[in-house]
């Protein structure tokens, strides 16, 4: 990823917090027939390691389990807060037009081996730390136990897990963080209310 290096995010804290806020991850790998892509939910542990383990399950039929077995090298991409940026919230357009477009993100790259697990036991567990994240907020959470314990099995025939050490964190930040501070202040004003106008402010130069 070309990364300039005031756009660098090397707080693993902080992109652990973009992980779980975003966990509807891109898992890059390399299959006999070139590069694969698989959207696929996980789950942060960072309990064992300190850049973290990253947990799942895939359906045993996607091309990855076998994918797996030959190569288990993988990228891991977390996109978070994404904005086009207009010129028109630039102030220094006004004094000399010298302003383009362009569009801000912030990104987390994870690299590491994958593993497939095969036990149903293990993929029950994860299924139900899974389904207590992401339900745990909602007004009428449903469980796992919710469902009839041998429809359960049968779907748990259907999937594999899969669990990655991460070897390497890599975080970009792109939000505005190359513009003067005039720029940075109208910029927060113009995108006021939305998630971007924050991360802005949260990196803004010094006036």
């Amino acid at each position: 990823m070309y990364l300039p290096k005031h756009f660098a995010e090397t707080d693993v804290g902080v992109m652990h917090e973009l992980m779980r806020a975003f966990p509807l991850a891109t898992l890059v790998t390399q299959g006999p027939d070139g590069l694969d892509a698989n959207h696929i939910p996980l789950h942060l542990d960072v309990s064992a390691r300190p850049n973290g383990i990253l947990r799942g399950h895939i359906a045993r039929a996607n091309p990855l389990v076998a994918e797996a077995t030959v190569n288990r090298k993988i990228l891991v991409i977390f996109k978070g807060p994404d904005c086009y940026i207009s010129p028109s919230g630039y102030a220094t357009k006004a004094e000399h037009g010298k302003v383009v477009p362009t569009w801000n993100y912030t990104a987390v790259h994870a690299y590491g081996e994958l593993r497939l697990i095969d036990d149903a036991d293990w993929l029950l567990a994860q299924l139900h730390v899974l389904t207590s994240e992401h339900e745990g907020g909602l007004p009428c959470p449903w469980a796992v136990d919710d469902a009839p314990a041998d429809y359960i099995g049968k779907m748990l025939g259907a999937i594999v897990g899969i669990e990655i050490a991460i070897d390497r964190l890599v975080g970009k930040w792109k939000v505005s963080q190359n513009q003067p501070a005039v720029n940075q202040e109208s910029l927060i004003a113009a995108l006021d209310g939305q998630p971007m106008a924050g991360l802005i402010r949260g990196r803004r130069v010094s006036k």
